[in-house]
Formats: C-alpha cells, sequence, structure tokens
C-alpha cells in the first residue's frame, strides 16, 4: 500500500510539474496559427466492446472553417455564406465575441443484427441497415456557448454500401462475415436536420496544476433518419483543458473539438504534450422516429418495436500533442428496442488536426 501510494504521489507530481506551470519563455516565441482549419475523424465500433451487433460501425469524416468573420470582407467567400451568418446571427440571438464557421461531414453507419449465420429474415432482432450521409453545418460560438445548426442528406438502403463496407472490415480482421444482408432496410433518400446548444457552466482551477469544467447540451432532430429531443452533458478533470466544447462524437452536431481562442493547439510550439485530462458523459434521447428500428418510411420492411427513450454513458481520456487531439472513450448505450436482451457496448475514437 506504501509502495502504491508513493508511485501514485510521483505520477502526480509529474503531471503537475508538466502541465501545472506556466509555458516557458520559448512557447510565447512560436508562430500563432492564423485562421485555423480543423480536420476530424470520427470511427466507432462494437469491436471494442468485444461484440459484433447492433450499431456495429460509425465512421464520420469531417472540416470546420475558420472563424468566417475574417472573411467577411474576403472576394474569394460567396455572399450566400455571409447571408447566412446575417441570418443565424438574427435567429439565435448571439452576443459580442462571435465566431462563425462552417462545417462539411461525410459518414457512415452500419447496424447489423446479434445473429450473423442465418440467411432468413430475424424478425425478433434489429434490421440490417446502412446509412451514408453528406453533412453541412454552421458553428457559431463565444467562449462558453455553442450553437450548431446541421443538415444531413444521404441514402438508407443497399446504396449505402453497408455490405460491402463490413465485409471488407472482416475481411482484414479475418472475421465471419453476415449473412443475411438481403434483409436489409429498401434504399431511400435521408433527410434530417438537427439544431444542438452547448453551455460551459463552470470552469475552475484545482490543486496541482488540475482543471475541471462541466458542459452541457440540449437539441433536437427531425427526419426520416431520426426525430429526437436529446440532452445531456460532459464532465471533464484534467490539466491544461482544450478550449473547446468536449468529446466530439459520431451523432448529428456532434463536431465540437475545433479549438477557440487561447487554445494551445493554435500554437506551434515546441512542447509535445499540450493538455491531458478524463472526461465522463451522459446523453439522454426522447425518440420520435428511427428508421434502423421503424423500419422505411414508405415501403415495407423489417421492423421492431423500439424504445422511446435512450441513453449513452461514456467515459475516456483525451489528451493533445500539439496541432493533434486524440480522445477514447467507453459507451453504454442502453436499449433501444424491445426485444433487445440488454445494453449495448462500443468504443468511440476521435482524431482532430487542427491546421
Amino acid at each position: 500500500m506504501v509502495i502504491h501510494r508513493y508511485w501514485m504521489a510521483t505520477a502526480l507530481f509529474a503531471c503537475h510539474t508538466a502541465f501545472g506551470q506556466e509555458a516557458v519563455a520559448g512557447d510565447f516565441h512560436d508562430a500563432t496559427i492564423s485562421r485555423p482549419w480543423t480536420t476530424s475523424l470520427y470511427m466507432e465500433n462494437d469491436l471494442f466492446g468485444e461484440t459484433d451487433r447492433n450499431y456495429t460501425n460509425g465512421i464520420r469524416l469531417s472540416w470546420v472553417s475558420p472563424n468566417l468573420s475574417s472573411y467577411r470582407d474576403d472576394p474569394a467567400v460567396p455572399q450566400i455564406i455571409n447571408s447566412v451568418n446575417d441570418r443565424l446571427d438574427r435567429w439565435l440571438g448571439f452576443r459580442k465575441g462571435l465566431s462563425r464557421n462552417v462545417v462539411v461531414s461525410f459518414g457512415q453507419l452500419i447496424y447489423t443484427p446479434v445473429d450473423k449465420e442465418p440467411r432468413k429474415l430475424l424478425e425478433d432482432q434489429r434490421p440490417y441497415a446502412g446509412y451514408l450521409y453528406l453533412g453541412l453545418g454552421f458553428h457559431a460560438r463565444t467562449n462558453d456557448r455553442l450553437d450548431s445548426v446541421e443538415v444531413n442528406f444521404g441514402v438508407v438502403g443497399p446504396a449505402a454500401l453497408g455490405e460491402q463496407t463490413q465485409d471488407a472490415i472482416h475481411d482484414l480482421r479475418n472475421i465471419d462475415k453476415f449473412n443475411g444482408w438481403d434483409n436489409q432496410l429498401r434504399n431511400e433518400p435521408a433527410l434530417q436536420l438537427v439544431y444542438e446548444n452547448k453551455l460551459r457552466l463552470f470552469r475552475h482551477g484545482l490543486p496541482m496544476g488540475l482543471e475541471q469544467d462541466f458542459i452541457s447540451h440540449a437539441g433536437i432532430a427531425l427526419g426520416n433518419v431520426g426525430s429526437y429531443l436529446n440532452a445531456g452533458g460532459e464532465y471533464r478533470i484534467g490539466w491544461q483543458l482544450p478550449e473547446d466544447f468536449g468529446t466530439s462524437a459520431v451523432r448529428p452536431a456532434g463536431d465540437n473539438s475545433a479549438p477557440g481562442a487561447g487554445d494551445r493547439r493554435l500554437i506551434r510550439s515546441e512542447r509535445w504534450l499540450q493538455g491531458l485530462h478524463a472526461f465522463i458523459s451522459v446523453d439522454g434521447r426522447l425518440v420520435g422516429n428511427d428508421i434502423f428500428l421503424d423500419g422505411n418510411t414508405w415501403r415495407d420492411s423489417h421492423s421492431v418495436d423500439k424504445e422511446w427513450a435512450v441513453a449513452d454513458i461514456s467515459a475516456g481520456f483525451s489528451f493533445l500533442v500539439r496541432q493533434w487531439k486524440f480522445s477514447y472513450a467507453h459507451v453504454i448505450r442502453t436499449r433501444e428496442f424491445t426485444e433487445q436482451p440488454d445494453h449495448h457496448v462500443y468504443g468511440s475514437l476521435s482524431i482532430s488536426y487542427t491546421w
């Protein structure tokens, strides 16, 4: 026990030395990145939870633009962008210190039943489904508030290439393939409009150079892909918390890792490790419709009886390495349909680069 406490104290002292002190003088002479772009890759898979079923894979690649306010007089920016900025500013009622960003994303989600061997329809298990989409979003933020408006459009069904993507992954990992993809949802155009608000409710310093904050979120989504009300929050504790709005996820309006003013990723520093923290988050949803459970909107297809209330509980860690942010979360999702025997577990990995 004495040895265990000694090593804990040593580790805390090392982290305090690395993060709890002000930056060395040389850091202040490093160049600051102006008009930064942020590119993010999000990957979610239940193989992290040692399963292969239900929500089995999600991937999303996103680009977040620099602050569009700095481009307001730039002739290269289409006038429609500035017009959208002005309209959303008036609609959302923003204040001084506002920055605006455009988000472009491309993603794919894959869902399967539990049993991979049968070729027949498994009526008491969730439908096979793939979803391929393009997202266009708008961020408006201050130091403590982020509002996101996003529209996603794409396709559900064979055209989403869910079967081909899963087969390729299973071939690489030498895993048995699912045989029932002939029963997947039919092709259907997909559309979803999403709004989400995030608020940093507090941020405090702690002993040994630690910091903590709490970021709430609440939103609404409408569309044939899914309609819901959601709310939750994320608590973070660590050294040199990033100036962003938490840990990103594949879910709509989840692009919240772009750095704000004062974030160390905006400085081309000689320091290698820029920050380290742990987090725990909760997201609860009241579900109106979910095409991946309800089945196709205008055509007959496999469906199951969904649960109206669903929650995700996640815990993980994140660290900054110069312009990079790496995050991993272990996620527990409550039952999504009545025939589902228990909760679902998957891992969520995100990598962001600011340049």
